[in-house]
């Protein structure tokens, strides 16, 4: 919200400075943001006569000046059509930089001829778009002065941050309620005389049934023999001030009024109009193209429509419609006043992607009790400013009644809020604000709530009143008590796992990314979410509109992303919450990843080759041994992977028959096809807070490495088995064979052929043993062979290979 101090000071009569209400309003809630003053950067700038503006010897569109600056004379070359001799005009000396198009002035020599300084425009001091001639000074503008305060430009803007719930202050009056409240000056009277109508209003106009929630009041009068020139220089320069662009004096007048009272309105050319009004709900297939020159599709029962005979002609409190829009020809208008319910207003407005002032006003709810004064404020200003007569007010509807009355105890804000309060201050608070006490007793107080702040509910927000208009500053430091002599770290053993298996597949070449907490709920139902209840009821985007149910979705889409600008081959991973559900049981913490193409470049030295299943088995088990699990305990399972998986080429990674830990493999083809990912994609998905607690030991302290002396023995099996025993079970009986000895098997050949016979497979497996105490001998190692060749014939029927 923007304003100009001088438009604070029109509602707020006050002696204090700048910096002071700067900072009550940041004391009482009205964050300030910026403040542009303008007034230190305009004083250069000052007022100069043009004693003779002749044609330049050598350029038909330029002047040579002779410009008296009050301190002598110099000699400018222009280029405005409107420089002549006599007039007064704004002066820029050389040296100067102006300030809006940013150019250090020095002297030069233009076609020959010298110029010192400048005569400036309106555009070159930043202070509007308008640059078709330099700055006319009023003929007693004082000579060698700074021209800002002779035109009333050096007036200083603020810019204040409103929350959701302080509608009341996005007009500059409830602004000045507030600081009225914190003792910075008196509320003025607000000049709102009914204006009597000359004639009857010709124009009619009614509320449907179906409409009537949506708009439960609506006020409107003729006004006839208008001319919508252009607005007063003070109305110019606050709008312009606050960023909004000068159209008409009609329109001016309804966007000052909105910023002047939070009172957003309309005006209708009445010559354009046919027939009388109604406020309705739009129906079926019905359309408006909108002031802003878009079109809209209406939805059927949603959106609240003012209409005439010929159809939509307004988006009522959103947008009004081009077709009926004033113009430089309007002489006759009709004035909108009315009351939108601000939750109909928001679903319209969100429905449709439309952003205006008007919508953000009535969704933050205007006070309903402004429809007649608003009407009759912005008559007065059309019949000053643009002429004219005025017609009786037509009233439709009722205004919605508004009686909240709370119980309020003053001993609640010492209790609440920490700090004591006189309650007689207590009550001048409120009554400030608007709030009607009436002290039944000491210790209880009726308080009824005022129209335009329907967002006080209950007896804390009475509270909050009382403290932030007495000040949280006055609100005495409270330490916390100290839990323990020394501060206890933040990160638990969860939080440092996350932080391991980050740091693990960073190191593997993944790049880490941070998406977004939802999806499409297309793309959320392809990897098994998108239940209603994870639907968001009020989303950012149409395209985040359901919770994840797994990040390994959102890195999907990234792929589909990068696919699109060339990047083929990628490697992803995210350690981020994915929801299956709405209990807390359901949000789950996961470390994923996904690879994509091909696994490197292409180089002289080999070519690439595809990424596979068996690159996921690697990311997913280097994840788990990363967060502290050993990863030669749990088991590879095929055929339990989800949907989102190929059912061929993919598995669950589980601890015993019932815990699974993730699941890793390829993605599903029609997965990849929908997202538009290139080649062939692998991912993995590890829970992790499925993983059991590491077990603590009673001395943290880290054990010393132990070295061998001992040389380690190598041993390679070669074992004939059915093709369907996986390669998992074989490790695990080689394994089990020898406990001590045995500190490494990896399955190093597969072969399968003729020879072997039909349904067989060839697994050859390299085996490390290292001897502890001493060097092994012949027999035994002999021994250890034999019991590996004894489990793993047990574990898996296999035989060895001659």
């Amino acid at each position: 919200m923007k304003f100009t101090l001088s438009w604070l000071k029109d509602h707020l009569d006050t002696d204090a400075d700048l910096d002071r209400i700067a900072l009550a309003l940041t004391a009482v809630g009205l964050e300030v943001e910026e403040i542009t003053d303008r007034r230190a950067a305009l004083a250069p700038f000052t007022v100069a006569h043009v004693i003779s503006a002749e044609k330049h010897p050598d350029a038909d569109k330029l002047r040579v000046c002779r410009v008296d600056t009050g301190d002598g004379e110099v000699q400018v070359v222009c280029g405005a059509p409107n420089a002549r001799t006599g007039m007064k005009a704004v002066f820029a000396r050389s040296g100067l930089t102006v300030p809006g198009t940013g150019l250090t002035l020095k002297p030069s020599k233009i076609r020959g001829v010298e110029s010192n300084g400048m005569l400036v425009s309106m555009r070159e001091m930043g202070l509007s778009d308008e640059h078709d001639g330099i700055i006319e000074m009023p003929g007693d503008a004082p000579l060698g002065q700074p021209f800002a305060p002779v035109l009333g430009v050096d007036d200083p803007v603020i810019e204040i941050a409103i929350t959701p719930n302080r509608g009341d202050c996005l007009g500059v009056r409830g602004i000045a309620r507030d600081l009225a409240a914190a003792g910075l000056g008196a509320m003025k009277p607000l000049e709102a005389t009914p204006v009597a109508g000359r004639f009857p209003n010709p124009v009619a106009i009614r509320i449907t049934d179906d409409a009537r929630s949506g708009c439960p009041v609506f006020a409107g009068r003729t006004i006839r023999g208008v001319t919508n020139g252009a607005a007063p220089d003070w109305m110019l320069r606050r709008l312009t001030a606050v960023g909004l662009r000068p159209i008409s004096v009609l329109v001016d007048i309804t966007n000052y009024v909105s910023l002047d009272l939070g009172r957003p309105l309309h005006v209708f050319d009445a010559k354009k109009l046919t027939g009388d009004l109604t406020i309705r709900t739009a129906a079926e297939g019905e359309s408006l193209k909108a002031l802003d020159e878009r079109t809209y599709t209406l939805g059927a029962g949603r959106d609240v429509v003012i209409a005439d005979d010929a159809g939509v002609q307004s988006l009522g409190g959103i947008m009004g419609g081009e077709a009926t829009g004033v113009d430089e020809t309007t002489t006759e208008v009709v004035l909108e006043c009315a009351w939108f319910d601000p939750k109909r207003i928001a679903e319209s407005g969100r429905a449709l992607s439309i952003l205006s002032d008007a919508r953000y006003r009535f969704e933050r709810t205007v006070d309903p009790e402004t429809v007649l004064p608003g009407t009759e404020i912005a008559t007065a200003l059309i019949l000053k400013l643009a002429g004219g007569e005025a017609s009786e007010v037509t009233v439709a509807g009722e205004v919605p009644g508004f009686d909240r009355v709370i119980g309020f105890r003053p001993a609640r804000v010492e209790s609440l809020g920490g700090i004591v309060v006189d309650p007689a201050a207590q009550a001048t608070i409120l009554t400030r604000l608007g709030f009607d006490v009436v002290q039944e007793s000491d210790a209880l107080w009726q308080v009824r709530v005022p129209s335009w702040r329907q967002d006080v509910e209950g007896e804390a927000d009475l509270v909050e009143e009382v403290l932030r208009i007495n000040g949280y500053d006055a609100v005495p430091p409270v330490p916390l008590p100290r839990v323990d002599v020394v501060t206890r770290t933040a990160a638990n053993d969860r939080r440092r796992r996350a932080g391991w298996v980050r740091r693990d597949l960073a190191a593997r070449g993944l790049v880490e990314t941070v998406n977004y907490s939802f999806l499409t709920a297309a793309a959320a139902r392809r990897f098994g979410g998108g239940a209603d209840e994870l639907h968001l009821l009020n989303p950012i985007s149409a395209d985040l509109e359901v919770m994840r149910p797994t990040p390994l979705a959102s890195l999907v889409m990234v792929a589909g992303r990068a696919a699109a600008r060339g990047e083929l081959d990628g490697r992803w991973f995210e350690v981020g919450p994915g929801w299956r559900g709405i209990a807390p049981s359901d949000q789950r913490n996961l470390a994923t990843g996904l690879r994509t193409g091909r696994t490197g470049p292409r180089s002289w030295t080999g070519q690439p080759r595809t990424v596979d299943v068996f690159d996921a088995k690697a990311d997913i088990l280097a994840a788990l041994a990363a967060a502290g699990m050993d990863a030669d305990k749990v088991q590879i399972v095929a055929g339990e992977a989800p949907g989102h998986y190929h059912p061929g080429r993919s598995a669950a990674v589980k601890l015993g028959p019932k815990l699974t830990l993730g699941f890793f493999g390829e993605l599903h083809p029609l997965v990849v096809e929908a997202h538009d990912v290139k080649g062939p994609a692998v991912g993995f998905e590890l829970d992790l807070d499925a993983l059991p607690e590491p077990k603590r030991k009673a001395d943290r302290t880290r054990p010393a490495l132990v070295l061998h002396d001992l040389q380690p023995v190598e041993r390679d099996f070669a074992f004939v088995v059915d093709a369907g025993v996986a390669a998992e079970a074989l490790i695990k009986a080689v394994r089990g064979a020898e406990k001590k000895l045995i500190t490494d098997v990896s399955v190093f050949d597969r072969y399968e052929g003729e020879r072997l016979g039909a349904g067989k497979v060839s697994l050859a497996v390299s085996v490390t043993l290292q001897p502890v105490e001493r060097t092994l001998t012949d027999a035994e190692i002999q021994a250890v062979s034999d019991r590996i060749v004894a489990a793993v014939t047990k574990a898996t029927g296999a035989v060895l290979r001659g």
